[in-house]
């Protein structure tokens, strides 16, 4: 079996009680497509710690871009067992500015309201978001897309196949 620090019976609340000279290193590669936005869409997501590597990847009938760029952040980090330290990596400027411009607790704040006093759109998703985020040192970073950045373009890849799969399932949060 290997080694790779995926979900086991840890409470998610012990997660991130460990020091960070404890936790295990992870580099997450994120990246979402959506065929027609709304359309069916897909999320891939590559995860190497040390040696180890998994890639994630699933469809769904009818979503966003938007959604499948989240989903792929959320289901890797939700896919590890105890707290981590992460660098996570997206060409999705919606995540990594939301994560890292305060937007979450700004929106939280206002009772889920943008700026502009519209409701946020995924709301389901950045809750999931920020209990995952919890668990973990995370440090997010933008990189460009389609760009040859190995990691981000096999990223690429597996949310395109996914999102032209057959018999893909409803993506219940999706309001559209």
């Amino acid at each position: 079996m290997v080694n790779f620090p995926i979900k086991s019976c840890l409470p998610p609340q012990a997660a991130y009680r460990f020091p960070l000279s404890e936790m295990k290193r992870v580099v997450i590669h994120t990246d979402g497509a959506c065929r027609g936005n709304p359309g069916p869409g897909g999320y891939g997501v590559v995860m190497v710690c040390g040696k180890h590597r998994l890639e994630l990847s699933k469809g769904f009938a009818r979503t966003t871009n938007n959604r499948m760029e989240l989903l792929a952040t959320i289901v890797a980090l939700e896919t590890l067992k105890e707290g981590c330290e992460i660098e996570l990596l997206s060409d999705s400027r919606y995540v990594i500015d939301a994560m890292t411009k305060n937007w979450v607790k700004g929106w939280k704040a206002k009772g889920w309201k943008t700026a502009s006093n519209q409701p946020v759109k995924n709301q389901d998703l950045w809750l999931r978001l920020s209990a995952a985020a919890n668990e973990h040192k995370i440090t997010w970073k933008w990189l460009r897309g389609h760009a040859g950045h190995k990691e981000n373009e096999r990223c690429d890849v597996l949310a395109v196949a996914a999102a032209t799969g057959r018999d893909l399932p409803v993506d219940a949060g999706f309001e559209g």
